[in-house]
């Protein structure tokens, strides 16, 4: 009787095994995936003193608080995230400014005001609100950027 085959066989040689794809590489956290309050007093307001101490400007108390919004009109509002920066100017005046964070995140809303000589602020402005997503680099080039269009950094 001829011999049948089948297919299992046919051909019995082994599979070549597919080589294994190369495991990824886990990324660490990025440091804006840190709780909103640890990524600000731990890595966004040092980047921003030293910014501003490249600027010379020296002196500066930064702090994280979540507070009132310190301008005029808003006392009834709640409390909100807020870095506030202030330091001498020369000639006994104080510059003080708020970049506030309503959303507890740095990708939500956000605003700034500033004020001079320790008065109340006049306006809440919005602060890159068009941005869906920032980090700690572009965090404190726009601050800085800010501060500079108000001519605190660099005079014209």
């Amino acid at each position: 009787m001829p011999e049948e085959t089948t297919p299992d066989s046919v051909d019995e040689q082994p599979i070549a095994a597919k080589p294994e794809a190369k495991a990824k590489k886990e990324k660490p956290p990025a440091v804006e995936d840190k709780p909103f309050p640890d990524f600000i007093q731990r890595d966004f307001i040092p980047a921003l003193k030293a910014g501003l101490e490249k600027q010379a400007i020296e002196g500066v108390e930064l702090s994280l608080e979540k507070k009132k919004i310190n301008v005029i009109g808003f006392s009834q509002s709640p409390d909100c995230w807020q870095v506030a920066g202030v330091w001498s100017s020369g000639y006994k005046q104080t510059r003080e400014f708020s970049l506030y964070f309503f959303d507890e995140t740095i990708n939500g809303k956000k605003g700034f005001s500033y004020s001079e000589s320790g008065g109340k602020a006049s306006t809440l402005e919005s602060f890159r609100i068009d941005e869906r997503k920032s980090d700690l680099g572009l965090l404190v080039f726009w601050t800085l950027q800010r501060l500079d269009a108000q001519k605190w950094l660099v005079r014209n």
